[in-house]
This record gives structure tokens, C-alpha cells and sequence, in this order.
């Protein structure tokens, strides 16, 4: 008995010693494989670098894509127990930009637009119980630069600026200027034009005023990994009235999950004495010109 007992004992050590082999012997293959295959994907990161920076066109496009939908019936917890609402959102950041040794031209598209509705079901009077817009944003810009050396260039912009689903043009910001753009590292883009004109597009007797003036525009846009992202700092100072200044900070977050598909983020800060003014129908001086703000949240893709 005590001759079976070990007989057992020992081939079970066998057969687990066996297995630990195996597998070691596996984790050892997965290694070696591993690290070739991290070998591989460096050597071809640096040759897709060295087609990054080849002369020629670049473009590229990734946005955010937010929204819900809801319908209640007798839940009498809330205010509004019968109700259908929903919100619904899109951004959208796109680039084509032509980069030659002697000259560039950079072109950029960013949207962001937003519907809201609310239906309460038990009121027949209530608001229009079709999909509204809330947040409307639509720039569209321009760059040309001929290059001085490899960080300066003489360049000139044209940045347009307005609503799309409300009030087209009314107002509407065209900036057309003249001066420097500084590109200091890849991917960063500094413009600096101390001769800008501000073309301000509004219907009937508003505070909305054109004027001459100095333009600065940062932007940054880069894709790590799964990671796509965009800031873009936009102002201009009014030679003519400090009040006639504006400026505008939007930011765009994206991260690959699946193929094409991820979540995204995107928020902005912006200040306009102008708008505030037209917004509360007071005079100029007397506006309070409150720090604007929007975000979305939800399912990211990219092209």
C-alpha cells in the first residue's frame, strides 16, 4: 500500500513538474516572440516618421459624437412625470495642410453642434417639441507661410467664424491679417500678425463693430498612439477699443477603443464683450461679459 502511496505521489510530481516545464518553456517563446515583434514595430514607427515628414499633403479628420434619449411615463418622482426628451451632439476637427520645404499651407475646419428637446406630454402648450439648437459653432481657417528658415515664416491667414443652424453670418467674424508664423516644434503652430482686420457681419442696428488690429493663434494637433488631440488659442486686440477684443480656447480629446471608434471630450473657454452685449440688449460699456463655456461628452471616431 505504502508502495502504490508513492508510486502515486511521484507520478503526480512528474506530471506537475512536466506541466511547470511546458509552461515555462512557453512564457520563454512568448518573450523571445515578443520582443522581436517590439523590434518590428519600432523599425516601422521610424519609417512611418520618415513618411510624416516627407513634402506634401496631410490630412485628417476626428470628432466626438454625444447624445441621449429618454421617454417617461407616470414617473411621479420627477417634476415633468410624463415626458420625452433627448440632446444630441457633434464635433467635428479636420485639417488639410500642405507642407513644402519652401512654404506651407495649413487649412483647418473645427464644428460643434448640439440639439436639445423636451416634451412634456401632459402639456399641450408647452415649446416646440421638435430638436433645438443649443451649442452652434463653426470656424473654418487658413494659413499661408513663406518660410525664412526652418522655425519662421512671412505668412498671411484668413480665419471665418459664425453659426450654422442659427443666425448664418449674423454675426460672423472674418479675421484677414498679415505677419509671422513661428513653428518652434512639430505640431505647434504660432501666428503672430500684428496687422489684422477684424470684419464683424450682423443685420440691423446692433453693437457689433469691425475694426484694425493685432491677431495671435496657437495650435497644437497631434495623434500618440490612440490618442488624438487638438487645442486651438485664438485672439484678437482691438487697436480701436479694448471692448472689440475677443478670444477663444477650444480643446479636443479622442481615444481609439476599437478600429475607428473610441470616446472623446471636447470643451472651450471663450470671451466676447460683443456678444454679451447683443445678448443682454445693453450698450457696450455696459455689457457683463461673462467667461462662455460648452462641452461634449461621448463616442469619439477619427479618419
Amino acid at each position: 500500500m505504502n508502495k502504490k502511496l508513492l508510486l502515486s505521489v511521484l507520478l503526480m510530481f512528474v506530471i506537475t513538474f512536466g506541466f511547470s516545464q511546458t509552461k515555462e518553456e512557453l512564457q520563454a517563446q512568448k518573450a523571445e516572440k515578443q520582443a522581436e515583434a517590439d523590434k518590428f514595430q519600432a523599425e516601422a514607427n521610424a519609417i512611418q516618421a520618415q513618411i510624416d515628414a516627407l513634402p506634401g499633403w496631410r490630412v485628417g479628420a476626428f470628432g466626438t459624437i454625444g447624445g441621449n434619449l429618454s421617454n417617461f411615463n407616470n414617473w411621479y418622482a420627477q417634476g415633468t412625470p410624463n415626458n420625452v426628451s433627448g440632446n444630441i451632439g457633434i464635433t467635428v476637427n479636420a485639417f488639410a495642410n500642405k507642407i513644402e520645404d519652401k512654404y506651407f499651407w495649413r487649412n483647418a475646419l473645427t464644428t460643434n453642434l448640439n440639439w436639445v428637446k423636451l416634451d412634456d406630454k401632459d402639456n399641450g402648450t408647452d415649446a416646440d417639441k421638435d430638436f433645438n439648437p443649443t451649442t452652434d459653432v463653426f470656424n473654418l481657417s487658413s494659413l499661408y507661410g513663406q518660410r525664412l528658415n526652418e522655425k519662421w515664416a512671412i505668412s498671411g491667414l484668413a480665419e471665418y467664424r459664425t453659426t450654422l443652424l442659427d443666425n448664418f453670418n449674423d454675426p460672423g467674424y472674418l479675421d484677414l491679417g498679415v505677419g509671422a508664423t513661428w513653428t518652434p516644434i512639430e505640431n505647434l503652430v504660432v501666428v503672430i500678425h500684428p496687422a489684422n482686420y477684424n470684419f464683424v457681419f450682423s443685420s440691423g442696428d446692433t453693437v457689433f463693430d469691425s475694426s484694425f488690429g493685432a491677431k495671435i493663434v496657437a495650435d497644437y494637433t497631434r495623434q500618440i498612439g490612440a490618442v488624438n488631440f487638438k487645442t486651438n488659442f485664438s485672439t484678437f486686440q482691438s487697436y480701436k477699443d479694448g471692448d472689440l477684443s475677443n478670444w477663444t480656447w477650444t480643446n479636443s480629446f479622442g481615444y481609439t477603443l476599437w478600429k475607428m471608434i473610441g470616446v472623446g471630450f471636447d470643451f472651450a473657454l471663450r470671451s466676447n464683450k460683443q456678444e454679451a452685449a447683443n445678448a443682454q440688449g445693453v450698450a457696450l460699456g455696459d455689457a457683463d461679459n461673462k467667461l462662455q463655456s460648452y462641452y461634449t461628452i461621448g463616442l469619439s471616431y477619427k479618419f
